[in-house]
């Protein structure tokens, strides 16, 4: 059977939002091994989800024996991406930034192999540090057009708010990291997230301004759940892959609690599974559906944090939500039909799992009371059958403390 080309991958497995000279790049990709880039400004002292989803394009790419190359933001992270912004980013000093990468190199490494040259990481501080600003506005700004930048999304949106000059010149800077990548290593492809289109556009067009040959940009879906909101937000923040700043069991569950409709497309996304073994969990229905969550919480997590982590969180889920294990001693209280649609916090309280609703308020104020470990933010929040998880809704009361609300209907 023939080898499917890497692009019909990327969008059979639903990576693909925009691409530039599609049916070039298509006929590149089946004949070239070629170098492409994403680049990552390092705002933060660890990756998250929507990174994780980013790493997976570029894996992807090079096991069909493509070179990537992962730029770190050293000079750019000086500035700050406008891009999906209402304000300005807050500053961060160079010792910040230079911490952030090494976090950033270790956390990548799950995913590339950086062995033998077959994927480099470099940082773009090393060239863009070194700029001569009035050699650089002669050399690159003059090929951008002011009017054309300011229609581009990453601009428009701040103009009632107010954007920077300072802001003003990433989309510049970006455009001639690709344009560096392009001379030095020969690369021919950025990739990036959909948001980032508007500055793709540009280094593209920038090499082409320059006579450099063909260049390419491809954008792809930003990880967003089935209601539109951005997938990985959680209630103590971002879904972060450090476990110091996310447990590995909470990551994982995190996985088991989605959303029904979610759970196909971060197989396609976040998983290496097979199309078609996807596609016979995409035909379960009803409370079957869990042995997909479950499929997708273990090779999610196997992947950030490698399957030992990933089964002991496994098992502790089980222990918790199942028949055996810890859960034998998990205080707990059988719901009757009249319960559903009441007030959990008037249920905790008639079985004396919290003192009073008052308390259970402070409790909800401080993140600290939680449903099949979601946050409960809402202080009339009431019980659903919705929010049985295999006859079952756990309650958690601080980091350590569980209680078992069951059904049998």
């Amino acid at each position: 059977m023939a080898q499917t080309n890497i692009y019909d991958l990327l969008k059979e497995r639903g990576y693909v939002a925009q691409v530039t000279h599609e049916d070039d790049l298509r006929e590149l990709l089946s004949k070239e091994k070629i170098s492409f880039y994403t680049g990552y400004d390092p705002t933060a002292d660890s990756l998250h989800v929507g990174h994780l989803l980013q790493l997976m394009v570029m894996a992807h790419m090079q096991h069909a024996g493509h070179r990537p190359i992962v730029i770190l933001g050293g000079g750019t992270g000086m500035i700050g991406d406008p891009s999906g912004r209402t304000d300005m980013r807050q500053f961060l000093d160079e010792e910040s930034i230079r911490h952030n990468i090494e976090q950033f190199k270790k956390q990548m490494q799950i995913l590339l192999d950086f062995s033998d040259g077959k994927a480099l990481m470099v940082n773009n501080a090393d060239w863009i540090m070194k700029l001569q600003y009035i050699d650089f506005i002669r050399d690159v700004g003059a090929h951008f057009s002011v009017n054309r930048m300011l229609a581009a999304d990453c601009y428009k949106n701040r103009m009632e708010e107010g954007l920077t000059f300072m802001e003003f010149n990433y989309m510049i800077l970006q455009a001639y990291d690709f344009l560096y990548l392009h001379k030095h290593f020969d690369c021919k492809l950025q990739l990036g997230g959909d948001d980032q289109w508007s500055n793709i556009l540009a280094g593209t067009d920038l090499i082409r301004r320059k006579g450099l040959g063909p260049a390419y940009g491809l954008t792809f879906n930003l990880l967003t759940k089935a209601d539109g909101e951005k997938m990985g937000k959680t209630a103590d923040g971002a879904l972060w892959l450090d476990e110091t700043k996310c447990s590995v069991y909470d990551f994982y569950q995190y996985w088991r609690n989605l959303d029904d409709r979610d759970v196909e497309k971060c197989m396609k996304l976040l998983t290496f599974m097979p199309l078609e073994e996807i596609a016979e969990y995409a035909k379960l229905e009803g409370a079957a559906i869990n042995e997909a969550k479950k499929r997708l919480a273990f090779e999610v997590t196997t992947i950030v944090h490698g399957e030992e982590k990933a089964r002991e969180a496994e098992r502790q889920a089980a222990e918790i939500f199942g028949s055996r294990g810890r859960s034998e001693d998990m205080p707990g209280a059988r719901l009757t039909e009249e319960d559903f649609g009441k007030e959990i916090l008037d249920i905790l309280c008639t079985h004396n799992f919290i003192p009073s609703k008052s308390e259970g308020r402070r409790l909800i104020k401080q993140k600290g009371l939680s449903i099949n470990d979601e946050a409960i933010s809402d202080f009339a929040r009431v019980l659903e059958k919705s929010d049985l998880v295999d006859g079952a809704a756990i309650i958690r009361r601080g980091k350590k403390n569980y209680f078992a609300l069951t059904f049998e209907g």
